[in-house]
């Protein structure tokens, strides 16, 4: 598509853009990501950051199942450099995607998982890992994956990839928490690492339609702060029962406790992004 064919939608006051937007799981969809950025005004034409004092979050599972996750790994790490130019932030969190090719990465074919009785190569192609993301995975961005929190408190919402309580046993602070998974990802016991993938891997703890709860909302925002829990991991047509090409916006559940902003992307849906505003 050629710049004049995005018609007025960069004319937009980049002013009136919130200090929080938050996009979900993109495996490997770099054009459908670009097309996001691009209409929600977050980047220009050529991709270069135009939000001024935006906060950026991506909420985990940049790679798998999509034709390009380098691609996206690439996009987010440069945005991650430009955007404190203008005051703004570019952050992601620790997908179990993400962990899963950081296993491939580390171990390939020299540990099992206890699970799925698969080594960790073999489970990560099994969950969708594509080999050119494998192959593509320098140690400069092995290092900046390994380096990705598991939650952050942003704007009185709590950031997490998984719809989950797993991080309760791994800290009783968000800093616990992310020093924890720190440590394993650091380290070289694979029972750890597998450990830690079943972990983040669970789902459904919030939605009292498949055996969760809003008191399990309410658990984790009194052990972490927040007023809201924002997650990705599920994705909303599966949750919603609706078709992906029908998702377009987040799903607010949980007495609004919770909001889901994983729109399907592996699935063909464009995905969704969500602005925090002040009210």
């Amino acid at each position: 598509m050629s710049k004049n064919d995005r018609g007025p939608s960069l004319q937009r006051d980049i002013a009136r853009v919130p200090p929080l937007v938050v996009l979900g799981d993109v495996h490997g969809q770099q054009v459908e990501l670009i097309s996001l950025l691009l209409d929600s005004g977050i980047v220009d034409d050529d991709l270069h950051w135009i939000a001024d004092d935006a906060q950026l979050w991506f909420l985990g599972d940049l790679v798998d199942r999509g034709p390009d996750g380098i691609g996206v790994i690439n996009l987010i790490m440069g945005l991650e450099q430009t955007a404190p130019d203008t005051g703004g932030a570019v952050s992601s969190l620790l997908g179990n995607h993400d962990l899963l090719l950081l296993m491939a990465h580390r171990f390939g074919d020299s540990a099992v998982s206890d699970v799925t009785h698969q080594s960790f190569l073999g489970e990560w192609l099994m969950a969708g890992g594509r080999r050119a993301d494998l192959a593509g995975l320098s140690p400069e961005r092995a290092a900046w994956m390994s380096q990705r929190p598991a939650m952050a408190l942003v704007s009185n919402r709590l950031l997490i990839h998984s719809d989950s309580l797993w991080y309760l046993d791994y800290g009783s602070s968000i800093s616990d928490v992310n020093a924890a998974v720190e440590s394993v990802l650091s380290g070289d016991d694979p029972v750890e690492w597998d450990r830690l993938l079943g972990a983040i891997s669970t789902r459904f703890a919030f939605d009292d339609q498949r055996g969760g709860s809003i008191e399990a909302v309410e658990t984790l925002l009194a052990a972490y702060g927040g007023t809201q829990v924002i997650h990705g991991h599920s994705p909303i047509p599966l949750m919603a029962n609706r078709l992906v090409e029908d998702i377009d916006i987040p799903l607010v559940y949980a007495d609004g406790l919770a909001v889901n902003v994983d729109g399907g992307m592996y699935l063909g849906g464009a995905g969704v992004i969500l602005i925090v505003r002040d009210d």
